[in-house]
């Protein structure tokens, strides 16, 4: 290879080299810069609790020295909160032993529910009519007996007033086909007529006493039901006392923790997120842009472009080859001119009287 072509590659080597010495010193300090900018990106936005005392109690808040981050959190209630906390859960032990005692006390409810259940289900154990039935029967068995006394007291009557033979009323066969009335004694026509008087007012009522009595089946159901209800709610019922005394220590409780939540939404408020992003956004613009500046190497960006010139005009000669230079002659006299002799190099001409001139 040509000396102007290791010149030139030697050159271009060393700028390159100076140049990504450049590159790599600007991309340390480049992260360097962004590495300390979310530093104090992240300081800016660490929560910062305050501690608070009201007359409920006090928050306590604990940093560790060593990394400056929040590592303990308390509060302690005042001494007359706690008071009042100590007397009612006094009474909340109290409250649960009762409701605790709730089932056996509610229990003979439980019990009536269930007579009244299996009553309600005698009584709709027949249907209406059924009913009806009887009820009509038992009505005329009370009956009976006075009945008999007044067609006795009647027939009596009409046998001595000598009309036992008396017959009147006989009506004639119905258009239908069907047998008119037959004749019989008035008195006892106006007899037998209350009788079936009685017994369709009977009829009604037996039928009346069907509904009621299916009724009062599905009612004694309801009542039953009502009980359960009632055994169920005194037994929940026994346990307000209890949730109301502990509601009670739990309110207390809140009040006393009322410092620690004002202290932190305190804290959170001290968070300059905004600021903190800004200062990291800013961090990172202002590295980048000495990334750039620092990545430039005047030395390695002058050897470079001085072995690319050179390669370039190597270039070119080899493109445009030129007609070589003529041989450049000098004289010059000596102080005591040399015997003649031959140019150790092959060539050479030499003249008398004055010196010699030689051709190279």
């Amino acid at each position: 290879m040509p000396i102007g072509g290791l010149i030139s590659a030697g050159a271009s080597l060393l700028g390159g080299y100076l140049q990504g010495e450049a590159a790599k010193d600007a991309a340390e300090t480049s992260a360097g810069a962004q590495l300390q900018a979310a530093r104090l990106a992240a300081e800016e936005s660490r929560f910062r609790p305050v501690g608070i005392t009201t007359r409920f109690g006090t928050s306590q808040f604990t940093m560790d020295p060593k990394t400056g981050r929040l590592s303990a959190a308390g509060y302690t209630i005042s001494p007359e909160l706690k008071a009042y906390q100590d007397r009612l859960a006094a009474l909340t032990g109290g409250a649960l032993t009762q409701a605790e005692q709730a089932p056996q006390l509610y229990a003979p409810l439980g019990t009536a529910a269930t007579g009244l259940f299996g009553l309600g289900q005698q009584y709709m154990a027949q249907s209406p009519e059924q009913v009806a039935q009887q009820y009509m029967q038992r009505q005329i068995d009370l009956l009976a007996p006075g009945r008999e006394r007044q067609l006795a007291e009647l027939r009596n009557q009409v046998f001595q007033t000598g009309r036992s033979g008396l017959a009147v009323g006989a009506t004639s066969a119905r258009p239908s086909g069907m047998a008119g009335l037959g004749a019989t004694n008035p008195e006892l026509e106006a007899y037998y007529n209350s009788l079936a008087q009685q017994d369709a007012m009977l009829a009604a009522q037996a039928q009346q006493e069907g509904q009621r009595q299916l009724a009062f089946g599905t009612g004694l159901f309801g009542q039953g039901a009502n009980l359960l209800g009632q055994m169920q709610a005194g037994q929940v019922g026994a346990l307000t006392p209890f949730t109301s005394y502990l509601g009670g220590v739990s309110s207390l409780e809140s009040l006393g923790l009322q410092p620690l939540e004002l202290g932190a939404n305190l804290g959170g408020r001290n968070v300059n997120t905004a600021g903190a992003n800004a200062l990291l956004q800013g961090g990172l613009g202002a590295a980048q842009s000495m990334q750039q500046a620092n990545a430039y190497s005047p030395w390695g960006a002058a050897l470079t472009g001085i072995g690319n010139t050179m390669q370039q005009q190597q270039m070119m000669n080899r493109l445009f080859p030129s007609a070589p230079a003529p041989v450049e002659e000098r004289s010059f006299t000596p102080i005591a001119p040399p015997a003649f002799a031959p140019n150790i190099y092959g060539g050479g001409s030499g003249t008398t009287g004055g010196g010699y001139t030689w051709a190279y």
